[in-house]
């Protein structure tokens, strides 16, 4: 109510006025902390990339072919090795699983224990006009991690 020669607001208007502000303020602080949880954190989503450009390349410089076997007849891929630091071949990779990531010899790198590591070799890949394991083979590396981070690289190894 409005007196003259006295300015300012009600009692009433005041408390209309801070519900308002608490309600408006409530749900926008509540989508930025839905926000918050769904996005991963930068620092861990960098990591995850840099693993799985590790492996990646790690994998793709490997030969193609089992040097145990002879390059003209032998198998493209032969049965794996029986651990990792014995890997000789783009294949002995297929089905590799790591909780954590590990260095080429098998040996964990300490900080990235939350990271689980899956490589696919696909054999019956097509590139171009090369298909087939006798031609190409797609290497797909898989990162994880429990806060909402999930990076998938791929690249391709050619038998020439």
């Amino acid at each position: 109510m409005f007196r003259e020669g006295r300015a300012g607001f009600s009692l009433i208007e005041i408390v209309i006025a801070m519900v308002v502000l608490s309600v408006a303020l409530t749900g926008t602080l509540s989508v930025m902390e839905r926000t918050l949880r769904a996005s991963a954190d930068p620092m861990l989503l960098e990591q995850a990339i840099v693993i799985a450009e590790t492996y990646l390349e790690e994998i793709s410089l490997q030969p193609y072919i089992d040097p145990d076997l002879d390059p003209i007849t032998g198998a493209v891929c032969p049965a794996a090795e029986g651990s990792r630091d014995l890997y000789d071949n783009v294949c002995d990779y297929n089905g590799l699983s790591d909780s954590g990531a590990e260095d080429q010899n098998g040996n964990a790198i300490s900080g990235l224990e939350a990271y689980t590591i899956d490589v696919t070799v696909d054999t019956t890949a097509t590139l171009n006009t090369l298909s087939g394991s006798s031609e190409v083979l797609r290497i797909d590396v898989r990162v994880q991690h429990s806060a909402n981070v999930d990076i998938s690289l791929s690249g391709y190894r050619s038998r020439s």
